[in-house]
């Protein structure tokens, strides 16, 4: 028996809309990253792209648990002497609540050319508004805890 290894004609690309309200960070990017690996398909090739596109609105009501709304810091490093730069979790959620899904589901993917190539078919929303209505997307349901 052939191990069947998917062409480029063979990759269908769908559209997920993910509605953020009230769900855990964390269980919500795995889903992400696994939908943008293209994991959820039965020809999942890990050196080809063959993950969907995901659209993911009201990020800014996205919840985490535990004391991680008071304790869990972002930190970005210029590489020059005293360039560190840590930003809280309140901080972020108020000026930039995308970049929060967008940074916990970006450690989870592939840190190689392929996993930029998937990543870029992340669309992240804070409100509930998205210009992605044309491509006829399929809701997906998460379960709240």
């Amino acid at each position: 028996m052939k191990t069947l290894t998917p062409s480029p004609s063979d990759i269908h690309r769908d559209w997920y809309v993910i509605d953020a309200t009230g769900l855990p960070l964390g269980r919500l990017s795995t889903k992400i990253a696994s939908i943008l690996c293209g994991k959820n398909k039965p020809y999942y090739v890990r050196n080809i792209d063959t993950g969907d596109f995901v659209v993911v609105i009201n990020a800014e009501k996205v919840r985490v648990t535990g004391l991680k709304s008071l304790q869990k810091t972002y930190k970005t490093f210029s590489g020059y002497p005293s360039g560190l730069k840590e930003i809280p979790y309140q901080r972020m959620l108020e000026k930039h609540p995308t970049q929060i899904i967008e940074h916990a589901v970006r450690g989870m993917m592939p840190k190689t050319v392929l996993g930029d190539a998937m990543f870029k078919k992340l669309k992240v929303y804070a409100g509930s508004e998205h210009p992605h209505a044309a491509q006829k997307p399929i809701e997906l349901k998460l379960k709240e805890n």
